[in-house]
C-alpha cells in the first residue's frame, strides 16, 4: 500500500504540475462570469436604463431605426425581462464586423454601443480560451480531465495521511504543515464541487463534447428530430446544448416575392408562449427560418422556436420536456454549473467552489516551494505501478486528450528516471 500512495501522491504531483495555471484562469474567469448582470450594470451604467415612458415600439420599427443610427444591418434582437432595461441589438456592418447596442425600447434611441456580445462575451470567451482558438478548448479539455485525476487522488491522499486531522490546519503559514492541511482541508470541503464543475464543463468541449453530442442524438437521446429538412447551423445563436451543433429545420418550398416580418415571428411566437426574456434572430440566408429563443436561466426554460420566414407557421417548437433524458441531465448540469438553476444559493456555491479552487491553486506551490530539495523539482518518489496504470488507462479512454497527455507524462517519467539514474541521483524520499 505503501508504494501505491507514493505513486499516487507522484501523479497528483504531476497533475497539478500540468494544470494549475489552468485551474486558476478557469477560476477567476468563472468567478467574474457567475455575476454577469452585476458586472454588466458596473461596465455599462446607464447605457443599461430604459429612460424613454411608454410601451416599446415594434421590433420591426426599432430594427429599422437602429439600422439609421449605427448604419449596420440588424441580425438580432434581445429584449429583457424587465421594462426599465434597454434592449440590445447585434448589428452588421458592411465589413463583417458586428457590434452591439443598447436601445430604448419607446424611443429607439441608441444609448451606445459596444463589441458583439459585450464585455461577458469576452470573459466567456477567455474562460474557455476560445480567443486561443481549438488550441485553447483542447487546452481546457485536457486541463477540466487532469482535474478529475486530482480531485480523486487528492481524496484518496487524504484518507490515507494516518494521524493528521479530518479538517482543520495546524502550525503557522511559516511552516508546510500549515499549507499542506489547509490544502488538504480545501480539498476536501470542496472537492465534490470541483469534479461536479470539470464534469459539467466537458460537454462544451472541442473533443469530448462533440463525441458525447454525436451520441446523444445518435441514440435519440437529445432534441427531438426535425420536422423538415435541415438546413444551416446555429452560428451566432445561443442555444441550449441539446440544439448546438445540429441542423435549423427549414421548410423546402420557395417563397420568392413574400415573406414575414419581425413582429409576425415574435406573434407566433407568443402563441407558443415566448412574449418577453427573448433573442430574436433574424434569417441568416434564403430558406432559414427566424429564431426566438428564451433567454437561458433554470434548464426547464428552455425554450427555441423556429419560424418560417416565408409564411410564418412554426417549424419546430423545442422545449425541455421534448429533449431525451440524457440531454436534460446536461442541460440541468450547465444550468447548475452557471449558477443560473436554483438562484442565488446557487451562484454561492459556485463562487465558491471557484474561490475554494483558487486557494488550491495558491496553496500548492507554497506547500511544494516549502519541501522541494535546493536546485530540485522534489518530485514525490514512486513507481507507476500496473494497476494505477490501468485506471489512468480507463481515464484516458473517457477523455482522449487527458489520455494523450498521461502517456506524454508516462513517456517523460521513464525519459527522466534514466537522466537521473545516469547522474546517480536518488529520489527524494516522502515526509
Amino acid at each position: 500500500m505503501a508504494d501505491l500512495y507514493r505513486a499516487v501522491w507522484r501523479w497528483h504531483f504531476f497533475a497539478g504540475l500540468l494544470t494549475l495555471p489552468f485551474l486558476l484562469w478557469l477560476a477567476v474567469t468563472g468567478s467574474l462570469y457567475l455575476y454577469k448582470p452585476e458586472l454588466e450594470r458596473v461596465v455599462y451604467g446607464d447605457w443599461l436604463r430604459a429612460r424613454a415612458h411608454g410601451p416599446a415600439l415594434p421590433a420591426a420599427a426599432l430594427a429599422t431605426r437602429v439600422e439609421r443610427q449605427t448604419g449596420g444591418r440588424v441580425v438580432q434582437l434581445l429584449r429583457p425581462a424587465r421594462d426599465d432595461e434597454a434592449w440590445r441589438a447585434t448589428y452588421e456592418l458592411g465589413d463583417g464586423e458586428r457590434r452591439m447596442a443598447f436601445v430604448d425600447p419607446s424611443s429607439a434611441r441608441v444609448t451606445g454601443t459596444t463589441m458583439a456580445g459585450g464585455v461577458m462575451q469576452v470573459v466567456k470567451h477567455l474562460h474557455s480560451l476560445a480567443l486561443a482558438g481549438w488550441v485553447g478548448n483542447w487546452l481546457i479539455e485536457i486541463a477540466a480531465g487532469w482535474s478529475i485525476v486530482l480531485v480523486l487522488s487528492g481524496l484518496y491522499l487524504w484518507w490515507k495521511r494516518g494521524r493528521a486531522p479530518a479538517l482543520g490546519v495546524r502550525g503557522s503559514p511559516r511552516k508546510r504543515l500549515f499549507w499542506r492541511d489547509l490544502h488538504a482541508s480545501t480539498g476536501l470541503v470542496a472537492g465534490a464541487v470541483i469534479l461536479f464543475l470539470s464534469l459539467s464543463g466537458l460537454p462544451w468541449s472541442a473533443v469530448w463534447g462533440r463525441n458525447v453530442q454525436a451520441a446523444v442524438a445518435g441514440a435519440g437521446w437529445g432534441r427531438p428530430p426535425a420536422p423538415v429538412a435541415p438546413a444551416l447551423d446555429h452560428a451566432q445563436h445561443e442555444l441550449p446544448w441539446s440544439l448546438q451543433q445540429r441542423p435549423i429545420p427549414h421548410d423546402k418550398a420557395a417563397h420568392a416575392g413574400r415573406g414575414i416580418t419581425a413582429d409576425q415571428a415574435l406573434a407566433a411566437a407568443a402563441r407558443r408562449g415566448v412574449s418577453r426574456d427573448y433573442t430574436l434572430s433574424w434569417p441568416a440566408a434564403p430558406g432559414a427560418p427566424w429564431l426566438v429563443s428564451a433567454e437561458l436561466g433554470s434548464a426547464q426554460a428552455a425554450h427555441v422556436i423556429y419560424v418560417d420566414a416565408g409564411d410564418g407557421h412554426v417549424l419546430q417548437d423545442a422545449r425541455f420536456d421534448d429533449f431525451g433524458r440524457a440531454a436534460r441531465v446536461i442541460e440541468w448540469s450547465a444550468a447548475v454549473h452557471q449558477g443560473k438553476q436554483y438562484g442565488e444559493p446557487n451562484r454561492l456555491v459556485m463562487l465558491a467552489a471557484c474561490v475554494a479552487l483558487a486557494l488550491l491553486c495558491v496553496s500548492a506551490p507554497v506547500m511544494w516551494w516549502k519541501r522541494r530539495p535546493r536546485g530540485r523539482i522534489g518530485a514525490p518518489p514512486g513507481q507507476s505501478g500496473a494497476g494505477l496504470v490501468a485506471i489512468m488507462g480507463v481515464a484516458g479512454l473517457l477523455f482522449p486528450l487527458t489520455g494523450l497527455t498521461m502517456v506524454a507524462a508516462l513517456l517523460g517519467q521513464a525519459a527522466w528516471r534514466r537522466v537521473e539514474r545516469a547522474h546517480g541521483r536518488a529520489p527524494v524520499a516522502a515526509e
